[in-house]
C-alpha cells in the first residue's frame, strides 16, 4: 500500500507542475513535497568516470552515504529521452553497463538527447539545470570542469563555469580537476559572480590533493554555515550558484608530484593525438589513472564518497534551517 501511495504521489506531483517534463522517482518526489533534504548526483561519473563494475558499486555506495547522512539521493540521467531525477537500482545498473555508449550530456546537449530519445549521462552543467528545475538546491560531484590548460589559446572553457554563473544550485566538489588551469578557472568564476567557498580551509583544493596554492574569498567550517550561505544566496535571488570546495581526506591525498607528472604526460599525448573538447577530460583522467597505476582512480572514489557525506549533511542542515524559519 505504501509503495502504491508513493507512486500515486509521484504521478500527481509530475502532472500538476512543469516538472511533468521530467520523471521524478517516488522517494525524491515525496522528499521534495515534504521539504526534506535531497542531494542531486551527476551520472557522467558513472558512465565515463570509471570502468564497470567499479562505477556501479561506487554509485550505489555514494547513494547509501547520502541516505545515511540524512538526505535522499537523486542521481540524474536521461534514459530513452526522458530526464530522470532519481534512479532505481535497475536504472543505475543499466547506465553503468552502457558506460561511454551513453552520451556525455552538458546543457547544450539536453534538447538533442531528449528529442532523439537517447540515453544521456549528465555532466555538472546538465545536472545543475535539472536540479534547479525541480527545486533541489544541493548537488554533489567529484570535481567540476574549468578553464583548460592553454585555454588562452584554445578557448576551451567548461560549460560548468557559466552554469554556476546562472543557476542557483550549490555544488559540493573537491575543487577543480587538477588537469585544468586552476588560477584561470577561479578568475572566470569571479567574473561569473560565483561565490567560491572552501570547507574548513582557506585554500582551494586541487581534486587529487588538498592544496592548489590558490586562496578562496570565503571559508565555511560546518554544514550549518554552508546552509546559511546557500539560504542567503537563494533568498537574495542572486541567480548564481555556489561552489563549496571540500579537500580530499588527508589519508587519500595522492602524491602531488606523481599526479602532476602524469598530467603533463597525458596533456602532451592529448595534444599529439589532437584530442579536444568534451573528449579531452575522459581521455586525460583515464590516461592519468594508467600512468599512476590506479592511484588516481582510488583517490577519485575516496573524494566522491567524502563529498557525498559532507553534501548530505549540508542538505540536511539546509532543510532544518528552512523548516525552522517557516
Amino acid at each position: 500500500m505504501a509503495s502504491k501511495a508513493l507512486s500515486r504521489l509521484s504521478s500527481l506531483h509530475n502532472h500538476l507542475s512543469p516538472k511533468g517534463l521530467v520523471k521524478l522517482s517516488p522517494d525524491v518526489s515525496e522528499a521534495l513535497s515534504n521539504g526534506e533534504a535531497v542531494v542531486a548526483l551527476e551520472s557522467t561519473i558513472i558512465s565515463h568516470g570509471m570502468p564497470y563494475p567499479q562505477n556501479l558499486e561506487t554509485a550505489k555506495t555514494v547513494e547509501a552515504i547520502v541516505r545515511e547522512n540524512g538526505a535522499v539521493p537523486a542521481t540524474i540521467a536521461i534514459l530513452d529521452g526522458v530526464p530522470c531525477i532519481g534512479l532505481s537500482i535497475e536504472e543505475l545498473e543499466r547506465l553503468a553497463r552502457l558506460g561511454s555508449r551513453a552520451q556525455k550530456t552538458a546543457r547544450r546537449d539536453i534538447a538533442h538527447v531528449v528529442a532523439t530519445r537517447g540515453n544521456g549521462a549528465t555532466t555538472v552543467s546538465a545536472t545543475m539545470f535539472f536540479a534547479s528545475m525541480v527545486g533541489i538546491p544541493v548537488f554533489v560531484t567529484g570535481g567540476i570542469g574549468g578553464v583548460h590548460r592553454y585555454g588562452e589559446q584554445t578557448m576551451d572553457i567548461s560549460s560548468d563555469l557559466t552554469e554556476l554563473g546562472r543557476t542557483p544550485v550549490a555544488v559540493i566538489s573537491a575543487g577543480v580537476k587538477s588537469i585544468l588551469d586552476i588560477p584561470r578557472t577561479l578568475e572566470y568564476l569571479e567574473t561569473q559572480g560565483v561565490c567560491v567557498a572552501a570547507y574548513k580551509t582557506h585554500e582551494f583544493p586541487a581534486f587529487f590533493t588538498e592544496t592548489s596554492g590558490c586562496k578562496v574569498p570565503c571559508r565555511v567550517d560546518s554544514p550549518q554555515e554552508c546552509a546559511r550561505l546557500i539560504d542567503a544566496n537563494l533568498k537574495l535571488k542572486l541567480g548564481s550558484g555556489i561552489l563549496i570546495a571540500v579537500p580530499i581526506p588527508k589519508e587519500h591525498s595522492a602524491s602531488g608530484n606523481l599526479i602532476e607528472s602524469a598530467i603533463q604526460t597525458a596533456l602532451r599525448e592529448a595534444r599529439e593525438k589532437n584530442i579536444t573538447g568534451n573528449a579531452e577530460t575522459p581521455f586525460l583522467l583515464a590516461r592519468v589513472n594508467e600512468l599512476t597505476r590506479g592511484v588516481s582512480l582510488s583517490s577519485n572514489i575516496a573524494l566522491v564518497k567524502n563529498n557525498a557525506l559532507v553534501g548530505a549533511k549540508i542538505a540536511a542542515a539546509l532543510s532544518q534551517l528552512r523548516q525552522h524559519c517557516s
